[in-house]
């Protein structure tokens, strides 16, 4: 039997993707008899589907199986609607193949083409387009021509030149299983002999490609996972990356025994000649032949989050089995999915697509999506909630990547730390407008500088005098705001000092970022607790009065949010304790 088909089902609303996907599976013997009795309407065999998406499910993609004495297929049944751009993605990553329903009646639609489009920038290769609802056109062959005609003119525009047409009637059965005795006319396969027929991915064009999954100990190493791509061999040399190192396959192992070579498709584990430096994670390639290493991509995302993208935040960004930190910089476009022109974009939001950079906090192997699903592919993951916001298909590295290195400086950090004698440490100081955070750090760092330690304050506002004179209040320009303030402690500790930050930094995300950034154990948050009531009551500056009038935007508590950390180090009760005697509980928290 062919190997497994996945394939895809889109079409408008009222197209009658129900009732085709009904008919497949009663035909092909897919629904058990007892659900078949007397059942006339074949779309509420897949109706039931449209219950969950009633219910507000996230990514609302239905996977179906069945069989045929030829093949097994996995259909994903996604809805028709324009704001479904997710769950369109969603079922289109991992197709091989994607049947397309059009009304015979109503020809390539706006939504047709939409669909199509975002198949083939998902990779889909192939497509079937099926021309439903012939019964009501009276099987008439030019209504099909020209439906067909139409579809082949803008698939060609859009770079895909495998497709199959074919004439159906879902409803009464036409040319879905069995030829239609009503449309002689048409010489071609039906549905599912096209299906049947149907080639599957292209992996095996590439060299050797495997990421580890998992290293297994007994009787030395094995490195296990699933290949991608190509095929190995005892003997064979590997690349181990993102690293620079090779090794020569001594084992390849499975659950069955030995295998004299594995190719794509088959879940191994591979011992060494020698001992290597090989974790999850990590690519095994073919030496002579290795992808791309970079830790700047430039990408394609499909964004399925409700929040929009925060440019310059740092996200997980899981690539195969490898899961690293990413920050995604302002999007370069977005894409009109009716044309797919370029637009101007600052964000992202809900089912949107663009191209934005991404740097990732260590490199990755890779392959370009358009070559490699597996390689190129990747999901962006909510540092907080841990939610799905995007999914990605990497491009390209860009050159800079490849030019831009780290340069190794004869006077370390460390070096720098004991000149001064003591150790960097980065006092985050977090909290509302007005909450003391600026009156306590400036205390703090009094009390530094008495006992003859050397430090740094960054105060909020002092930075946005100059280092972020540029940025304004928007979610993306505090993310950013934060983000340099980070990298600037990050220098300063580097240069041995004790830095003080005081940022109102209303978001866990970036707080974390810096976190990430200065190392968990060299960063001490401070959450200057004070309630909006009392900020709001002390309004030191007059901010929260022009905000409550309308005349200051995007202001924390009043129109944008503050999240308060979860587990800080230090936690700052203002109402019932001063600004000196916090001073105090810090520097004795430092040990100082």
């Amino acid at each position: 039997m062919p190997d497994l088909l996945r394939l895809l089902t889109c079409g408008s609303v009222d197209d009658g993707k129900s009732t085709l996907i009904g008919r497949l599976l009663k035909d092909c013997g897919a629904v058990a008899e007892d659900r078949l009795a007397g059942l006339d309407d074949l779309s509420l065999l897949a109706d039931g589907l449209e219950a969950e998406r009633a219910q507000g499910i996230t990514i609302d993609v239905a996977y179906l199986y069945f069989e045929t004495g030829k093949r097994r297929f996995i259909l994903a049944d996604t809805p028709g609607h324009e704001q479904y751009t997710r769950n369109m993605a969603t079922g289109a990553s991992n197709a091989d193949l994607a049947v397309l329903l059009v009304d015979a009646r109503k020809g390539v639609l706006t939504q047709t083409r939409r669909h199509a489009r975002i198949a083939r920038l998902l990779g889909i290769r192939r497509f079937i387009l099926a021309v439903n609802k012939m019964d009501l056109v009276g099987f008439d062959a030019a209504a099909f021509e020209a439906v067909r005609s139409e579809f082949a003119e803008f698939a060609a525009a859009i770079g895909v030149e495998d497709v199959i047409a074919i004439p159906v009637s879902a409803l009464e059965g036409d040319n879905v299983v069995a030829p239609s005795a009503r449309m002689t006319w048409y010489q071609g396969p039906t549905l599912i002999a096209a299906l049947e027929a149907a080639e599957t991915g292209s992996a095996a064009a590439l060299p050797f490609r495997m990421a580890v999954q998992n290293v297994i100990r007994s009787e030395g190493r094995f490195y296990a996972g699933t290949v991608a791509s190509g095929t190995v061999r005892p003997g064979d040399r590997l690349a181990i990356l993102p690293g620079a190192t090779a090794a020569e396959v001594a084992r390849i192992a499975t659950m069955d025994g030995d295998l004299d070579e594995a190719a794509a498709g088959q879940s191994v584990a591979l011992r060494f000649a020698a001992e290597v430096d090989c974790s999850r994670g990590d690519l095994l390639a073919a030496a002579d032949a290795p992808p791309q290493v970079a830790d700047q991509f430039e990408a394609v995302l499909i964004w399925m989050a409700d929040e929009a993208l925060l440019p310059g935040r740092q996200y997980l960004l899981k690539h195969n089995t490898a899961t690293v930190t990413a920050i995604v910089h302002e999007p370069k476009y977005k894409l009109a999915i009716d044309t797919m022109d370029e637009l101007a974009a600052k964000t992202l939001v809900l089912n949107e697509i663009g191209v934005a950079t991404l740097r990732t906090s260590r490199p990755l192997a890779f392959e370009p999506y358009e070559a490699s699903r597996e390689l190129g592919g990747l999901i962006l993951i909510d540092r907080i909630s841990g939610a799905t916001v995007a999914a990605g298909l990497i491009r390209f590295a860009l050159r800079r990547a490849e030019n831009i290195h780290a340069q190794a400086l004869a006077v370390t950090p460390e070096l720098r730390a004991a000149l001064m004698g003591q150790t960097p440490k980065l006092l985050w100081f977090t909290g509302l407008s007005g909450a003391g955070k600026s009156t306590i750090a400036n205390l703090v760092e009094a009390r530094l500088h008495a006992r003859g330690r050397h430090s740094f304050l960054l105060d909020g506002d002092n930075v946005r005098l100059g280092l972020n004179s540029d940025l304004g209040f928007t979610a993306a320009d505090r993310v950013e705001n934060i983000r340099r303030a980070g990298a600037a402690a990050k220098l300063m500790m580097d240069a041995g000092l004790i830095v003080l930050a005081a940022f109102i930094s209303p978001f866990r995300a970036e707080r974390e970022m810096v976190r990430d950034t200065v190392g968990a154990e060299n960063f001490v948050e401070i959450f200057v607790d004070t309630p909006l009531s009392e900020a709001e009551r002390r309004d030191t500056k007059g901010l929260y009065k022009k905000a409550r009038a309308g005349k200051l935007a995007n202001f924390t508590g009043v129109d944008s949010p503050y999240e308060p950390p979860e587990d800080p180090a230090i936690r700052i009760d203002t109402l019932a304790m001063d600004a000196e005697a916090a001073a105090e509980l810090i520097v004795a928290h430092l040990g100082l």
